[in-house]
């Protein structure tokens, strides 16, 4: 049997000539479509990196951001406390000189009530003396005696007016 008059043979050939002229014609398009494909991907990969990077950007953007307020709060936290200590001493300066004063103030009303006090007991007693001498005077000065001693009394005063 010869080879050539072999249909098997014819096939393989066939078939290798098919695949010779599908690769030598079709290379151009083939390798275009994969040429194309890996331009594709590299531009989705670039585009993925450029993505990645003002990912990072971003998320670099947003910490200083927190870290920034925080630091912030953290100030304000501070200033409030400063604020309050400074609030509390002066409420209590202001407390303070408040009970002095009321202290004073009922210190100088003890005073008055003191002076109002002593002031009524003299005017007391110096009605009491009055009266006292009053009755004195009436029980001693009756009579013939008392004339004599007003007369005497009246007749001194123009000496003692000089």
């Amino acid at each position: 049997m010869d080879i050539l008059q072999d249909t098997n043979t014819w096939v393989v050939v066939s078939f290798v000539i098919f695949i010779v002229l599908a690769v030598w014609k079709g290379r151009a398009a083939i390798t275009g479509a994969i040429d194309g494909r890996i331009e594709r991907i590299r531009a989705e990969i670039a585009q993925a990196e450029q993505l990645k990077e003002e990912a990072t950007s971003k998320l670099a953007e947003l910490k200083r951001a927190q870290r920034d307020a925080v630091d912030q709060a953290a100030a304000i936290v501070e200033n409030a406390k400063n604020e309050t200590k400074t609030m509390k001493k002066d409420q209590d300066a202001r407390f303070k000189e408040a009970m002095e004063r009321r202290e004073k103030q009922a210190m100088d009303k003890i005073a008055q009530a003191e002076a109002n006090a002593i002031a009524e007991v003299r005017s007391l007693a110096v009605d009491m003396a009055i009266a006292a001498t009053t009755q004195v005077l009436k029980d001693r000065m009756g009579g013939a005696e008392g004339d004599k001693a007003i007369d005497s009394a009246i007749a001194a005063l123009p000496s003692k007016f000089h």
